[in-house]
Protein backbone atom coordinates (compact mmCIF):
# COMPACT_ATOMS: atom_id res chain seq x y z
CA UNK A 1 0.00 0.00 0.00
CA UNK A 2 1.40 3.40 -0.88
CA UNK A 3 0.94 6.37 1.53
CA UNK A 4 1.55 10.22 0.64
CA UNK A 5 3.55 12.39 3.46
CA UNK A 6 5.11 15.28 3.78
CA UNK A 7 8.60 15.42 3.80
CA UNK A 8 10.73 18.41 6.13
CA UNK A 9 13.65 18.25 3.86
CA UNK A 10 15.80 20.57 6.27
CA UNK A 11 14.70 18.28 9.41
CA UNK A 12 15.90 14.30 8.05
CA UNK A 13 19.37 14.58 7.04
CA UNK A 14 18.71 10.27 5.74
CA UNK A 15 15.28 11.26 3.95
CA UNK A 16 16.97 14.52 2.79
CA UNK A 17 19.56 12.06 0.86
CA UNK A 18 16.97 10.00 -0.20
CA UNK A 19 14.87 12.54 -2.03
CA UNK A 20 18.43 13.88 -3.58
CA UNK A 21 19.28 10.95 -5.22
CA UNK A 22 15.36 9.90 -6.56
CA UNK A 23 16.19 13.24 -8.30
CA UNK A 24 19.31 12.39 -9.28
CA UNK A 25 18.00 9.58 -10.74
CA UNK A 26 15.74 10.82 -13.14
CA UNK A 27 18.32 13.41 -14.42
CA UNK A 28 17.01 15.90 -12.08
CA UNK A 29 18.45 18.81 -10.40
CA UNK A 30 18.33 19.03 -6.57
CA UNK A 31 16.54 22.18 -6.17
CA UNK A 32 16.01 23.02 -2.44
CA UNK A 33 14.40 26.13 -3.36
CA UNK A 34 11.15 24.64 -2.14
CA UNK A 35 8.09 25.19 0.33
CA UNK A 36 6.56 22.29 0.68
CA UNK A 37 7.56 18.87 -0.32
CA UNK A 38 5.85 15.33 -0.33
CA UNK A 39 6.67 12.00 -0.85
CA UNK A 40 5.15 8.36 -1.71
CA UNK A 41 5.98 5.58 0.43
CA UNK A 42 6.09 1.81 -0.06
CA UNK A 43 6.48 1.13 3.41
CA UNK A 44 9.36 2.84 4.31
CA UNK A 45 10.76 3.38 0.60
CA UNK A 46 10.75 6.79 -1.14
CA UNK A 47 9.54 6.11 -4.41
CA UNK A 48 8.12 9.48 -5.60
CA UNK A 49 8.54 12.72 -4.62
CA UNK A 50 7.35 16.17 -5.95
CA UNK A 51 7.42 19.94 -4.35
CA UNK A 52 5.73 23.64 -4.39
CA UNK A 53 7.68 26.84 -4.69
CA UNK A 54 4.75 29.06 -3.68
CA UNK A 55 2.72 28.12 -7.07
CA UNK A 56 5.27 26.37 -8.95
CA UNK A 57 5.55 22.40 -9.32
CA UNK A 58 9.19 21.26 -9.44
CA UNK A 59 11.12 18.33 -8.49
CA UNK A 60 8.68 15.70 -9.46
CA UNK A 61 10.13 12.30 -9.47
CA UNK A 62 9.22 8.60 -9.38
CA UNK A 63 11.38 6.21 -9.51
CA UNK A 64 11.72 3.70 -12.11
CA UNK A 65 10.61 0.66 -10.46
CA UNK A 66 7.22 1.92 -9.73
CA UNK A 67 6.32 3.82 -13.10
CA UNK A 68 3.20 2.83 -14.40
CA UNK A 69 1.41 2.95 -11.07
CA UNK A 70 0.19 6.09 -11.89
CA UNK A 71 2.01 7.67 -9.16
CA UNK A 72 2.50 11.03 -10.72
CA UNK A 73 -0.79 11.83 -10.89
CA UNK A 74 -1.47 10.90 -7.63
CA UNK A 75 1.77 13.40 -6.36
CA UNK A 76 0.66 16.57 -8.62
CA UNK A 77 -3.25 16.30 -7.82
CA UNK A 78 -2.43 16.15 -3.86
CA UNK A 79 -0.32 19.73 -4.80
CA UNK A 80 -3.32 21.29 -6.75
CA UNK A 81 -5.91 20.18 -3.59
CA UNK A 82 -3.13 21.56 -1.25
CA UNK A 83 -2.81 24.88 -3.21
CA UNK A 84 -6.85 24.70 -3.75
CA UNK A 85 -6.69 24.86 0.21
CA UNK A 86 -4.91 27.64 -0.13
CA UNK A 87 -7.30 29.55 -2.29
CA UNK A 88 -4.44 29.44 -4.98
CA UNK A 89 -5.94 28.17 -8.18
CA UNK A 90 -3.18 29.10 -10.97
CA UNK A 91 -0.53 26.97 -10.96
CA UNK A 92 3.22 26.55 -13.30
CA UNK A 93 6.04 23.37 -13.53
CA UNK A 94 8.70 23.05 -15.50
CA UNK A 95 8.89 19.37 -16.93
CA UNK A 96 11.93 17.71 -19.59
CA UNK A 97 10.16 17.79 -22.96
CA UNK A 98 9.58 13.71 -23.07
CA UNK A 99 7.43 14.13 -19.59
CA UNK A 100 4.97 17.20 -21.13
CA UNK A 101 2.50 14.73 -22.08
CA UNK A 102 2.14 13.11 -18.53
CA UNK A 103 1.69 16.68 -17.74
CA UNK A 104 -0.96 17.56 -20.10
CA UNK A 105 -3.03 14.79 -19.51
CA UNK A 106 -3.27 16.03 -15.85
CA UNK A 107 -4.83 19.17 -17.39
CA UNK A 108 -1.18 21.05 -18.09
CA UNK A 109 -1.03 23.61 -21.00
CA UNK A 110 1.91 24.80 -22.36
CA UNK A 111 3.04 28.04 -22.60
CA UNK A 112 6.94 27.48 -24.17
CA UNK A 113 9.50 25.08 -24.52
CA UNK A 114 13.08 24.98 -25.79
CA UNK A 115 15.26 21.71 -26.15
CA UNK A 116 15.49 21.23 -22.44
CA UNK A 117 12.45 22.49 -20.47
CA UNK A 118 8.89 22.72 -21.33
CA UNK A 119 6.80 25.48 -19.48
CA UNK A 120 3.42 25.03 -18.73
CA UNK A 121 0.44 26.08 -16.61
CA UNK A 122 -2.45 25.21 -14.84
CA UNK A 123 -5.77 26.98 -14.41
CA UNK A 124 -7.00 30.65 -14.29
CA UNK A 125 -5.67 33.36 -15.03
CA UNK A 126 -3.52 32.13 -17.68
CA UNK A 127 -1.61 33.13 -20.41
CA UNK A 128 -4.20 34.03 -22.73
CA UNK A 129 -5.27 36.84 -20.49
CA UNK A 130 -2.07 38.29 -20.19
CA UNK A 131 -2.24 38.18 -24.21
CA UNK A 132 -5.74 39.75 -23.59
CA UNK A 133 -4.03 42.65 -21.82
CA UNK A 134 -1.41 43.31 -24.12
CA UNK A 135 -4.30 43.32 -27.10
CA UNK A 136 -6.10 46.10 -25.27
CA UNK A 137 -3.03 48.20 -24.82
CA UNK A 138 -1.72 47.60 -28.25
CA UNK A 139 -0.68 50.83 -30.11
CA UNK A 140 -1.50 50.88 -34.56
CA UNK A 141 2.40 50.91 -34.84
CA UNK A 142 3.73 48.69 -37.04
CA UNK A 143 7.11 48.73 -35.06
CA UNK A 144 8.13 49.20 -31.29
CA UNK A 145 10.24 48.92 -28.76
CA UNK A 146 10.04 47.10 -25.30
CA UNK A 147 12.66 47.46 -22.14
CA UNK A 148 11.53 44.57 -19.19
CA UNK A 149 12.77 46.75 -15.55
CA UNK A 150 12.35 45.58 -11.88
CA UNK A 151 13.04 49.05 -10.83
CA UNK A 152 13.69 48.69 -7.48
CA UNK A 153 12.75 51.79 -7.27
CA UNK A 154 12.59 53.70 -10.68
CA UNK A 155 16.10 55.93 -10.90
CA UNK A 156 17.21 57.90 -13.35
CA UNK A 157 19.47 55.25 -15.02
CA UNK A 158 15.97 53.68 -15.98
CA UNK A 159 14.77 56.74 -17.17
CA UNK A 160 17.62 57.54 -19.07
CA UNK A 161 16.96 53.64 -21.11
CA UNK A 162 12.98 54.32 -21.64
CA UNK A 163 13.82 57.99 -22.80
CA UNK A 164 16.85 56.12 -24.99
CA UNK A 165 14.32 53.67 -26.51
CA UNK A 166 11.52 56.94 -27.07
CA UNK A 167 13.88 58.68 -28.84
CA UNK A 168 14.62 55.60 -31.55
CA UNK A 169 10.96 54.16 -31.77
CA UNK A 170 7.98 54.73 -32.79
CA UNK A 171 5.98 53.32 -29.33
CA UNK A 172 7.76 52.07 -26.13
CA UNK A 173 6.28 49.55 -24.22
CA UNK A 174 8.22 48.96 -20.61
CA UNK A 175 6.98 46.03 -18.61
CA UNK A 176 7.75 46.30 -14.94
CA UNK A 177 8.03 43.16 -13.08
CA UNK A 178 5.37 42.33 -11.20
CA UNK A 179 7.20 39.65 -8.73
CA UNK A 180 6.58 40.83 -5.42
CA UNK A 181 10.13 39.67 -4.21
CA UNK A 182 12.25 43.42 -3.96
CA UNK A 183 12.43 45.99 -1.31
CA UNK A 184 9.71 47.86 -3.16
CA UNK A 185 6.33 46.30 -3.64
CA UNK A 186 5.10 45.49 -7.49
CA UNK A 187 2.45 48.86 -6.91
CA UNK A 188 5.15 50.98 -5.26
CA UNK A 189 7.37 50.15 -8.34
CA UNK A 190 4.50 50.26 -11.09
CA UNK A 191 3.50 53.36 -10.06
CA UNK A 192 6.71 54.89 -9.73
CA UNK A 193 7.67 54.17 -13.13
CA UNK A 194 4.42 55.69 -14.24
CA UNK A 195 5.39 58.96 -12.48
CA UNK A 196 8.59 58.84 -14.03
CA UNK A 197 7.39 58.57 -17.27
CA UNK A 198 5.01 60.97 -17.73
CA UNK A 199 6.86 63.03 -20.10
CA UNK A 200 7.42 60.79 -22.82
CA UNK A 201 4.00 60.52 -25.19
CA UNK A 202 5.15 57.46 -26.94
CA UNK A 203 5.45 54.98 -24.23
CA UNK A 204 2.74 52.61 -22.17
CA UNK A 205 3.57 50.73 -19.12
CA UNK A 206 2.42 46.95 -18.48
CA UNK A 207 2.77 44.49 -15.69
CA UNK A 208 4.24 41.36 -16.72
CA UNK A 209 2.26 39.32 -14.32
CA UNK A 210 4.07 35.82 -13.93
CA UNK A 211 5.25 35.91 -17.89
CA UNK A 212 8.33 37.99 -17.68
CA UNK A 213 10.97 37.75 -15.47
CA UNK A 214 9.18 35.82 -12.50
CA UNK A 215 9.53 32.98 -10.04
CA UNK A 216 7.85 31.17 -13.05
CA UNK A 217 10.09 32.18 -15.51
CA UNK A 218 13.10 33.11 -14.15
CA UNK A 219 13.88 32.13 -10.44
CA UNK A 220 17.60 33.15 -10.82
CA UNK A 221 17.21 36.56 -11.63
CA UNK A 222 16.07 36.76 -7.74
CA UNK A 223 18.85 34.81 -6.35
CA UNK A 224 21.29 37.09 -8.04
CA UNK A 225 24.54 36.33 -6.99
CA UNK A 226 23.71 32.63 -5.19
CA UNK A 227 22.55 31.48 -8.54
CA UNK A 228 23.94 28.28 -10.59
CA UNK A 229 25.00 30.22 -14.09
CA UNK A 230 24.19 27.20 -15.76
CA UNK A 231 20.05 27.18 -14.11
CA UNK A 232 20.52 30.96 -14.38
CA UNK A 233 21.14 29.95 -18.81
CA UNK A 234 18.85 27.58 -19.23
CA UNK A 235 15.80 29.49 -17.36
CA UNK A 236 17.16 32.93 -19.29
CA UNK A 237 16.53 31.33 -22.38
CA UNK A 238 13.13 30.39 -21.57
CA UNK A 239 11.97 33.83 -20.72
CA UNK A 240 13.90 34.83 -23.89
CA UNK A 241 12.21 32.28 -26.39
CA UNK A 242 8.93 33.09 -24.22
CA UNK A 243 9.11 37.43 -25.24
CA UNK A 244 9.91 36.71 -28.37
CA UNK A 245 7.40 34.26 -29.73
CA UNK A 246 4.71 35.23 -28.11
CA UNK A 247 4.89 38.61 -26.23
CA UNK A 248 6.74 40.52 -28.91
CA UNK A 249 4.80 39.13 -31.86
CA UNK A 250 1.32 40.25 -30.12
CA UNK A 251 2.45 43.67 -29.66
CA UNK A 252 4.98 44.23 -33.20
CA UNK A 253 8.15 44.48 -30.55
CA UNK A 254 10.94 44.74 -32.88
CA UNK A 255 13.71 45.98 -30.49
CA UNK A 256 14.22 45.58 -27.07
CA UNK A 257 16.40 47.77 -24.83
CA UNK A 258 18.85 46.63 -21.79
CA UNK A 259 21.80 48.64 -19.78
CA UNK A 260 24.87 46.72 -19.74
CA UNK A 261 25.64 45.14 -16.24
CA UNK A 262 29.21 45.31 -14.77
CA UNK A 263 27.88 43.96 -11.30
CA UNK A 264 25.58 40.96 -11.83
CA UNK A 265 26.75 37.48 -13.57
CA UNK A 266 23.16 36.65 -13.62
CA UNK A 267 21.87 39.48 -15.87
CA UNK A 268 24.74 39.05 -18.19
CA UNK A 269 23.82 35.95 -18.57
CA UNK A 270 20.39 36.77 -19.33
CA UNK A 271 21.57 39.32 -21.78
CA UNK A 272 23.63 36.93 -23.45
CA UNK A 273 20.77 34.47 -23.82
CA UNK A 274 18.55 37.09 -25.57
CA UNK A 275 20.72 38.14 -27.94
CA UNK A 276 21.26 34.11 -28.84
CA UNK A 277 17.62 33.49 -28.75
CA UNK A 278 16.49 37.00 -30.51
CA UNK A 279 18.75 36.37 -33.53
CA UNK A 280 17.54 38.66 -36.30
CA UNK A 281 13.85 38.66 -35.11
CA UNK A 282 14.88 40.70 -32.06
CA UNK A 283 17.14 43.83 -31.74
CA UNK A 284 18.93 44.14 -28.68
CA UNK A 285 20.21 47.28 -28.11
CA UNK A 286 22.40 47.45 -25.06
CA UNK A 287 23.21 50.70 -23.83
CA UNK A 288 26.12 51.80 -21.24
CA UNK A 289 24.76 52.73 -17.95
CA UNK A 290 24.41 56.28 -16.82
CA UNK A 291 26.53 57.55 -14.87
CA UNK A 292 26.02 61.00 -12.39
CA UNK A 293 29.51 62.51 -10.97
CA UNK A 294 31.93 59.60 -12.97
CA UNK A 295 29.42 56.99 -10.72
CA UNK A 296 26.61 54.08 -12.57
CA UNK A 297 23.36 55.00 -11.42
CA UNK A 298 22.12 51.90 -9.78
CA UNK A 299 19.12 50.97 -7.59
CA UNK A 300 21.25 49.25 -5.50
CA UNK A 301 23.10 52.19 -4.67
CA UNK A 302 19.88 53.79 -4.06
CA UNK A 303 18.21 51.43 -1.50
CA UNK A 304 21.77 51.31 0.47
CA UNK A 305 21.56 54.99 -0.07
CA UNK A 306 18.07 55.04 1.52
CA UNK A 307 19.01 52.81 4.41
CA UNK A 308 21.65 55.15 5.51
CA UNK A 309 19.37 58.02 4.97
CA UNK A 310 21.40 59.67 2.29
CA UNK A 311 19.36 62.20 1.13
CA UNK A 312 22.39 64.12 -1.40
CA UNK A 313 23.14 61.17 -2.85
CA UNK A 314 19.52 59.91 -3.30
CA UNK A 315 18.65 63.11 -5.21
CA UNK A 316 21.66 62.62 -7.60
CA UNK A 317 20.43 59.30 -8.47
CA UNK A 318 16.20 59.41 -8.87
CA UNK A 319 14.05 61.54 -10.51
CA UNK A 320 12.20 64.14 -8.37
CA UNK A 321 9.19 61.89 -8.36
CA UNK A 322 11.09 59.04 -7.23
CA UNK A 323 13.14 61.18 -4.84
CA UNK A 324 9.45 62.79 -3.47
CA UNK A 325 8.14 59.32 -2.57
CA UNK A 326 11.33 58.11 -0.73
CA UNK A 327 10.75 61.10 1.52
CA UNK A 328 7.70 60.84 2.19
CA UNK A 329 7.74 56.82 2.98
CA UNK A 330 10.40 57.14 4.67
CA UNK A 331 8.92 59.23 7.47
Amino acid sequence: MFSIKRIWLNRDKKLFQEWSNLLVSNELAVDTQVDYTIGIFNENQLIGTASLYQNIIKCVSVSSDYQGNDLLAKLVTHLLEYLKEQMIFHTFLYTKPESAILFKGLGFEEIIRTDQVVFMEFGQPNFDSFLEILKQNKQSFKTASSIVMNANPFTLGHFYLVEEASKQSEWVYVFVVSEDSSEFSSDERMELVKQGCASLTNVTILPTMTYQVSSATFPSYFLKERAELAVAKTQATLDAKLFKEKIAKALNIKKRFVGDEPYSKVTNVYNEAMKTEFQTDIELIILNRKEVESEIISATKVRKAYEEKNWTKIKKMVPETTYNYLLTRGE
